[in-house]
């Protein structure tokens, strides 16, 4: 009996040493303390608030989070772009997707995705919304360049394989990417 105690003893402490090895390196999205984020105010071309988008470092790479309001019911494309401008009246200034690894567009193109190309936002039918997603290897220093990135909402859904943008339609609302 003392021999399997010492035996189990010995297997518990080699456990913990090999989880000492692996001590540095977290899984990607766990939360990073002190983390960078930024944080884009989400309007319509009327100037509307609409929501709020969020970037925020995480081990591997950025967490985007968008929590919307007071937006059409159904389904909509989301996506990071590369220029910190939403200028209406159809946001075009926000340029395309933000791409920084050059892809192609879309989660199920053999080819992509963009780092900018994120999950469908399902808005319910009293104007509610919200997804969350990490995009691996993505950094909020690369989003955070010179001319800044923007957060867009589409009026369609997103076929998540067509390049350049999805199919997703017209852009009805935008927020540029702010430190916080």
């Amino acid at each position: 009996m003392l021999r399997m105690v010492m035996t189990a003893g010995a297997g518990l402490a080699a456990l913990v040493l090999a989880g000492c090895n692996d001590e540095g390196k977290m899984a990607t999205g766990t939360p990073v303390a002190g983390g960078a984020s930024a944080t884009a105010m989400l309007a319509t071309a009327t100037g509307a608030p609409v929501g709020r988008a969020t970037a925020t470092d995480v081990a591997g790479g950025v967490r985007f989070t968008i929590d919307a309001t007071g937006m059409p019911p159904g389904t909509h494309g989301a996506h990071v772009h590369m220029v910190g401008r939403c200028d209406a009246p159809d946001f075009a200034s926000a340029g395309g997707h933000w791409n920084p690894t050059g892809m192609k567009h879309g989660a199920m193109n053999p080819q992509g995705p963009h780092q900018g190309d994120l999950p469908n936002l399902v808005i319910a039918n009293d104007g509610r919304g919200t997804i969350a997603a990490t995009i691996p290897g993505a950094t909020l220093t690369a989003l955070m360049d010179a001319d800044g990135a923007a957060m867009v909402i589409h009026a369609q859904p997103d076929d998540l394989k067509t390049d350049p943008s999805g199919n997703s339609g017209g852009r009805i609302a935008c927020g540029v990417f702010q430190p916080s």
